[in-house]
């Protein structure tokens, strides 16, 4: 035990992002009956839960439930909360080491990855991270444009990121109506003149990233028909015989819904069709800088050494003519002040959740990760569970030998006069649920799950009322 601290046996621990894995780890630490810890949370924004509230789709509200959890955690009288406050600009990492003991990265993946190909950057060529961001009220987005004025959409990537976009443009006023999707967004999507949307993927359609329950939702869209050409949902003979030798029933059944979208036909306002085997070579401008097409190849499926079934490009091109393109092949974390990052994977390297140097040879003392700019980009909000308790555990058995920062300050007065010099309206927990609670009641007045601020200013004269 850190001789330290045998007296009160007091350990404080910074966490950096307020998201699923933030919250997890918070609580796997709490759990721990063996340790008196004490945890602040920061965040660059007003309000907690990271993707939960600027990520997951409006019109997922179950999902959204999850925050309850957050809000017990929360309420445990070792918890403070700092919202914006953000990590190197009102927070330095020696700040943190003179007033913790270890400190904890949950920061997620913050951008897509790019396509590298021409045109990516033309007009009405966005990322996907910006357009979700954007409609669901993060205030960092919230003053975007987006031109949905032209009649074709084209989402490069097949993920649940890539259909939750697809099923938002793709949603009539009346389901909008139902989400608590950002207030401009929605006025600017039930005006929209959207009638056609591409989902392109590189694979087939068994290997397709989606999940079958949002398969399956995007066959009960109330105003657009799912379509997929029946040639592009049949098998080539490596997929029909890797599936013979590795059979999987959830994988089975997304083909069986697959066959069956594919013989669908065009009945409803719009359409969202699935395009399999495809990948974007180059999006192509009109004269004005805007997209007008975008040039895709054919690919056919290989076996790779590893034995699994990898896309290559053949002979064969399309041109697709659409008005916009959203990428969403992947996010990446940003490299953070002061802490080692992993370029190639967009991680900060760690070893099971021990920071390590980019070699990935040495750790360092007292700093830790958890969640997406741990492991990158995968799993679902449980999957943060798992993964914080994993880094957790190295946390404690660092504590347990003595192998922390040794910070001269380490009390919650101390941190929070800093906090207060460094930016005197940060925001704590029971602002943010005086946040909550008017959300709630403004979108009980118009029979909505909530109506969001979406102008940290417009939260900051809401507190001071």
């Amino acid at each position: 035990m850190n001789k330290d601290n045998k007296e009160n046996n007091l350990y404080r621990v910074a966490i950096l992002g307020s998201g699923p894995a933030g919250f997890f780890a918070a609580d796997h630490l709490f759990k721990n009956n063996e340790l008196n810890i004490e945890i602040d949370m920061y965040d660059k924004l007003p309000t907690p839960f990271g993707l939960v509230r600027s990520g997951v789709a409006p019109d997922h509200q179950k999902i959204k439930t999850v925050t309850k959890v957050y809000d017990k955690i929360a309420a445990n009288p070792k918890f403070k909360f700092f919202g914006l406050i953000e990590y190197g600009h009102h927070i330095t990492l020696e700040d943190l080491k003179h007033h913790y003991h270890q400190v904890l990265f949950a920061t997620g993946a913050q951008t897509d990855r790019r396509m590298n190909i021409p045109g990516e950057d033309l007009n009405r060529s966005h990322t996907a991270t910006e357009f979700v961001a954007w409609y669901n009220g993060h205030p960092d987005f919230a003053d975007l444009e987006f031109d949905l004025s032209g009649e074709k959409i084209a989402i490069i990537g097949m993920g649940n990121v890539a259909v939750d976009v697809a099923r938002i443009l793709c949603r009539s006023e009346e389901e909008l109506s139902k989400t608590d999707i950002a207030g401009y967004a929605f006025e600017k999507l039930v005006n929209s003149n959207v009638k056609e949307v591409f989902m392109i993927g590189r694979r087939g359609p068994a290997q397709a990233a989606f999940t079958n329950p949002e398969l399956k939702e995007l066959g009960n869209l109330d105003i657009a028909d799912c379509l997929i050409l029946k040639e592009e949902s049949q098998l080539d003979d490596l997929t029909t015989q890797y599936l013979s030798d590795n059979p999987e029933r959830s994988i089975e059944r997304k083909l069986e819904m697959i066959s069956e979208y594919s013989n669908h036909t065009k009945t409803k306002e719009k359409s969202l069709t699935i395009r399999f085997l495809l990948s974007p070579t180059e999006i192509i401008p009109d004269e004005d800088g805007n997209v007008k097409a975008i040039k895709l190849v054919k690919n056919a499926l290989s076996k790779s050494d590893d034995g699994s079934l990898r896309p290559k490009a053949t002979e064969e091109n399309e041109i697709l003519e659409v008005d916009m393109v959203f990428r969403s092949i992947g996010y990446r974390g940003i490299p953070l002040p002061e802490v080692p990052f992993k370029e190639s994977w967009g991680i900060i390297p760690n070893i099971r959740g021990r920071v390590a140097d980019e070699e990935e040879n040495n750790t360092l003392t007292g700093l830790y990760v958890t969640g997406w700019i741990k492991r990158g980009p995968t799993g679902v909000i449980g999957t943060n569970k798992r993964d914080s308790g994993e880094t957790v555990a190295l946390m404690i058995e660092d504590i347990k030998n003595n192998n922390t920062f040794r910070p001269e300050n380490p009390t919650s007065d101390k941190i929070e006069t800093l906090i207060k010099e460094r930016n005197p309206e940060y925001i704590n927990y029971e602002d943010w649920l005086k946040i909550d609670s008017e959300e709630i009641a403004r979108g009980e007045k118009v029979g909505r799950p909530r109506v969001k601020f979406t102008k940290i200013d417009d939260i900051k004269k809401h507190l001071k009322k």
